[in-house]
């Protein structure tokens, strides 16, 4: 039986409406009602389990499912050994560094050595600054990033954007892009390769719901 990963949070109502599209309802988990995190397809052909979005890599890699939905900062920053498969089109966003608005960097080569950069990300974080040659303490942070340099605990932010209200709001702006982020399709490497109980075959019909940018 296939078992795709669905994650938690903004990208799980696209993602069933795209397996919707390929035949597959995974539509229980928008009931409010609902509290179960496996449920199987009316057909009985496959599951889905539901989980944190940054699960969603682990369980395809250690083969509890075999197809999965994540954003890109999710899989950058895991660094899992899935196989990508598809870029989806949708839940856009962007990985960036900001600051206090009244700062005065304007850019992100202008932070000082060794300053203190706040982030979830820890791995694009450090990754973006070694590529800067410019060393800085990255402070982990899994909570509200923004209070970072609201607090004066750090500098900067590293930390996903997607409207800029939310910077705006706390009295920070954006210096940097690091990357763009979307959901892409992921699979359990060995079982794309080998087919294994037909994968591919599960794969195919997806591909007109996915967008013709992907």
């Amino acid at each position: 039986m296939l078992t795709v990963a669905l994650p938690k949070g903004a990208l799980l109502k696209d993602s069933i409406r795209l397996f919707q599209g390929a035949g597959l309802d995974f539509s229980a988990f928008l009931d409010d009602s609902n509290r179960q995190l496996q449920i199987p397809d009316p057909t009985g052909a496959a599951q889905a389990l539901l989980v944190r979005a940054q699960d969603v890599p682990v369980y395809v890699e250690y083969g509890q499912a075999q197809l999965g939905i994540v954003g890109f900062d999710v899989l950058k920053e895991k660094k899992s050994k899935v196989a990508h498969l598809h870029d989806l089109g949708f839940g856009f966003c962007r990985m960036s560094v900001a600051v206090k608005a009244s700062s005065p960097y304007r850019s992100a080569t202008e932070l000082p050595p060794n300053c203190r950069v706040a982030s979830k990300y820890v791995h694009s974080a450090r990754d973006y600054f070694e590529s800067l040659d410019l060393p800085v303490e990255i402070i982990p942070l899994y909570g509200s990033v923004e209070l970072g340099p609201i607090t004066g605990m750090s500098e900067a932010i590293v930390d996903l954007v997607s409207t800029g209200r939310t910077l705006k709001e706390n009295g920070l702006t954006e210096l940097e892009v690091l990357y763009e982020s979307t959901a892409r399709l992921i699979a359990h490497p060995l079982s794309y390769r080998l087919n294994t109980d037909g994968l591919r075959d599960w794969i195919k019909p997806l591909q007109p719901a996915i967008a013709p940018s992907a």
